[in-house]
């Protein structure tokens, strides 16, 4: 399978919330995640187990409820894969609409790193009209 396709599995398997008990398989036991926070003009970088980022989609599903993810673009080079995508929940009877991206690295078939880029403002903005 190509690392194209390896992430958009688990875009549709875990990170849709559909079946996060199988982010082992895409993911490996210690994952860096760079979180770009422009808001703040910072980075940071968080470690992550299949199993915190399987209770990190379960958090966002009780926030949102099922919402709703589809990637938009997927572009893929060598051993790193970017996505933009954009998700849609339901927060106090509002839809909130959050439009992401990260570039994902890969290493033996797995996940290993990646950076990700939320519109933070945007969600914000949405939750507090």
């Amino acid at each position: 399978m190509t690392n194209k396709k390896i992430i958009q599995s688990f875009f549709e398997n875990v990170r849709s919330g559909q079946n996060v008990n199988s982010a082992p398989q895409y993911m490996h036991n210690i994952v860096h995640a760079h979180q770009v926070l422009a808001e703040s003009h910072t980075d940071e970088v968080i470690e992550r187990s299949p199993e915190d980022y399987a209770n990190h989609v379960q958090e966002m599903k009780a926030m949102y409820g099922d919402f709703s993810l589809a990637i938009e673009e997927i572009l893929s080079d060598g051993d790193k894969v970017y996505v933009r995508w954009r998700q849609v929940g339901t927060v106090d009877k509002k839809d909130v609409t959050e439009i992401g991206s990260a570039v994902y690295l890969l290493k033996d078939g797995k996940i290993a790193e990646y950076w990700i880029q939320l519109d933070r403002k945007g969600i914000e903005e949405q939750m507090n009209n």
